[in-house]
């Protein structure tokens, strides 16, 4: 009788325990990276480099302190973030001469999409909103002509 008994106990657990542990896994588990809730969508961000940002050059991003890719030239950068503020850092590599990191805080708003382009000057990696006014000295040097 105990066999019996303890044969139909484990098949009572496996039964409770499999479809608790099938519908986890269908939906995908819980919210992993920088997702931080299930009950507000998250924003897109990509983060492309200006034209003429340089061949030779790359630079380092992290967001929130948090180191997450290196870009350089024929790439770009693009994930969901939750809503809210994030601290986007850059710096410059090759790290030769003067360099320092630069720091944006973008507050991403739940499904929008956020484009940020790289961009260089005096040695420094800065990153500014996609159609964000830009001085004629930078339109000229993202376009090379000069020419609006």
């Amino acid at each position: 009788k105990s066999k019996c008994s303890f044969a139909r106990n484990v098949l009572l657990i496996c039964g409770l325990v499999c479809p608790v542990l099938i519908s986890t896994v269908a939906q995908g588990g819980p919210p992993t990276g920088y997702l931080r809730s299930a009950h507000v969508p998250p924003g897109r961000l990509t983060i492309d480099r200006a034209p003429n940002f340089g061949w030779n050059l790359g630079f380092n991003l992290q967001i929130d302190g948090r180191p997450v890719t290196t870009l350089v030239q024929g790439h770009s950068y693009s994930t969901w973030l939750s809503a809210g503020p994030h601290v986007l850092t850059v710096l410059k590599v090759p790290a030769v001469g003067y360099t320092e990191p630069t720091s944006t805080t973008v507050n991403i708003q739940p499904g929008a999409e956020h484009l940020y382009v790289a961009m260089w000057d005096s040695g420094l990696v800065y990153l500014k909103p996609n159609g964000f006014w830009l001085t004629p000295g930078a339109y000229w040097q993202n376009h090379g002509d000069g020419a609006p």
